[in-house]
């Protein structure tokens, strides 16, 4: 018989605001990572501070954002009205305070609920707010949510507006640092949905003309388009829409009230679903919907009225309605798309034309595939249900409705002892695994037709959910895991090669990591290092004096399970995978994996003299 635990008025605890979001950071912005990923806690910290001064921007005020972040310490400056001097400490120390409860001031704010400011302010080492107008400024200082200092001046010279500096804390924060491109990224989108707001981050500046149309540009290449950008735009809505000529899925960019939602909602639903209709009674046509979609790339951004998202990190709209006398969600867009879609189309022809081309080929190329593919599901289904390459986490993306699907990662790993540590050490509630049995093909210059062929492929494609969208992703993070050795480097680059050629938006929306795993472990009867590269070895063994055991990992499959638990916890090391804008998909295979053996074998020399004179002027020092 079990023995009963005391319940007593003892167990019952009352905690402050400030000590519930430190001890449930997860509640308030979604998982907290070390910067790797675009989703990680501190930029929901930089984003919770910045929708701020956004919002401040669409009431009319303030058209500059200044954002500094050097090192650890951020820095957001507007120019808007301020806050309220006597309401300086309130608005990021009270929860459930704020002006945008009051929707005569802040119709179609990103934040409704008054917690942003809080949480960072709660989950910073070091956070200040400073407020002007009317030539008054108001300051106040704190650590962990803690007030440490405040002040109020009485005449100032200073410009109006708010200013907000925070150090995450490194004991929430694991590890971090904030990479640039994902700020970049972040801040870019934000100058798409606001055009005529300048934002300059560390001395460079972003402004878009254009809204949605720019931000496509961003993410294709003209060359690689089938027809011009089609930009439409209307009070509360707007839409960028194009269609590749070399990608095979179709890629989405949608956004609500400003805010990214990257896991879409029912504003894009209904998008896919209007522009599936608009297309077919344009051309009078039943055609497949995933022959309309297919390859299109395509950006949609509505306005709702004190909008309901399915967490605070706000990446799907759960709104069905708009807001005060217009429709819902669906109509909205449903209208809007009929109307000026179909008016776009009948006055330019040349591009309805391409349009319907396009989609014939789709057609022509699923009706070629269409046994191929049968055979390969029927496959992929068996296979799943007799074989061991995947074993699934418990949560993923179509079980779920809160953040935890951020945390689902998949582990794409070879050979049956790597796989296994891996398996054996996960956190089975998030973290999947895929065997892979070798070497994955080289899938450069091959059709679509080669993924259904390929067994290891096709299981892979299934795994993911990938093959018509990656709206249906099942995993957030995609995480190569292979040997720091010449045949896991090889691995790396032909799976990063099959997501290049098939798969392309996802690394453009951030979901593939190489990890990092350990090359040396240092350690003495009292203490234990692992180091990922020559110079942490170095200095392990100069830490741990006299004469450490040195081990060197030749292979994911030589780390023990229970040590392996310390690589993909916590302390987990990722080197996100990027695309540079200025290259090209095309351009970049080409390079990497053609024909031209003499380039890249000039490459090669070229940046191995580069890192050997670096071991050297390490050596020499």
């Amino acid at each position: 018989m079990s023995q009963e635990t005391d319940y007593t008025e003892d167990n019952i605890r009352s905690l402050d605001w400030k000590e519930h979001i430190r001890m449930r950071p997860g509640m308030y912005i979604g998982k907290l990572g070390d910067g790797s990923s675009p989703d990680d806690g501190i930029y929901i910290l930089l984003k919770e501070v910045l929708d701020n001064s956004i919002d401040e921007y669409v009431m009319g005020s303030g058209k500059t954002i200044e954002v500094s972040i050097q090192g650890n310490k951020v820095i957001v400056r507007d120019y808007g009205r301020g806050i309220p001097l006597g309401k300086v400490v309130d608005v990021v120390s009270k929860m459930n305070t704020g002006g945008k409860y009051d929707s005569r001031a802040f119709k179609k704010s990103v934040g409704l609920n008054g917690v942003g400011t809080k949480a960072v302010n709660a989950l910073s080492h070091f956070f200040r707010v400073e407020s002007t107008r009317d030539n008054k400024s108001a300051s106040a200082e704190f650590s962990q949510g803690n007030l440490i200092n405040q002040e109020l001046l009485d005449d100032t010279s200073r410009r109006k507006g708010t200013k907000v500096s925070f150090v995450p804390d490194e004991a929430i924060f694991k590890n971090y640092k904030y990479r640039n491109e994902y700020v970049e990224k972040m801040l870019k989108n934000y100058v798409y949905l606001n055009t005529g707001l300048t934002i300059v981050f560390n001395g460079e500046k972003y402004y878009s003309e254009h809204g949605l149309k720019d931000l496509l540009e961003e993410n294709i290449n003209e060359s690689d388009t089938v027809y011009p950008i089609i930009h439409l735009k209307a009070e509360d809505i707007e839409i960028a829409l194009t269609h590749s000529k070399t990608q095979y899925s179709e890629e989405y960019h949608s956004f609500v009230n400003g805010q990214n939602t990257t896991q879409g909602g029912t504003h894009l639903a209904a998008y896919r679903e209007a522009l599936v209709k608009t297309i077919r009674e344009f051309y009078g046509k039943n055609y497949d919907a995933a022959d309309v979609r297919k390859s299109v790339v395509t950006a949609v951004a509505v306005k709702v009225m004190e909008p309901v998202f399915e967490s605070q990190t706000k990446t799907k709209l759960g709104s069905t309605d708009m807001g005060g006398d217009l429709p819902t969600v669906r109509t909205f867009v449903n209208d809007f798309v009929k109307t000026h879609l179909d008016n776009f189309l009948h006055k330019n022809p040349e591009t309805a034309d391409k349009i319907q081309r396009k989609i014939l080929q789709a057609e022509r190329e699923r009706k070629e595939l269409s046994g191929i593919r049968k055979l390969a599901k029927d496959r992929a289904k068996k296979s799943n249900l007799h074989n061991k390459k995947l074993r699934d986490c418990r949560v993923h993306f179509g079980d779920i409705k809160n953040d935890r699907y951020l945390e689902s990662t998949l582990f794409i790993t070879e050979g049956d002892s790597a796989s296994g540590s891996i398996t054996k050490s996960r956190d089975v509630n998030t973290q999947a695994v895929f065997s892979l049995r070798g070497k994955p093909l080289n899938s450069y210059g091959m059709s679509k037709k080669i993924v259904y062929e390929n067994e290891e492929f096709n299981l892979l494609q299934a795994a993911l959910n990938i093959e018509e969208s990656i709206e249906d992703l099942r995993y957030n993070n995609i995480v190569i895991a292979t040997d720091a050795d010449v045949d896991g480097m090889h691995i790396r680059l032909l799976l990063i090669t099959f997501f290049l050629q098939f798969f392309p938006e996802l690394i453009k929306e951030g979901h593939l990591y190489i990890l990092q795993t350990p090359l040396f472990r240092v350690r003495n009867k009292k203490e234990t290092i692992y180091c990922y590269s020559e110079q942490e070895r170095r200095d392990a063994i100069e830490k741990l004096k006299p004469k450490p055991e040195i081990t060197r990992f030749k292979g994911l499959g030589e780390i023990s399970p229970d040590e392996f638990v310390n690589f993909i916890g916590e302390s987990i090391r990722l080197d996100p995978i990027m695309l540079d804008k200025d290259m090209s998909i095309e351009a970049l295979l080409e390079f990497y994996m053609g024909k031209n053996t003499p380039d890249r074998q000039e490459f090669i020399i070229d940046n191995l003299k580069v890192e050997l004179d670096i071991v050297e002027e390490v050596h020499e020092n």
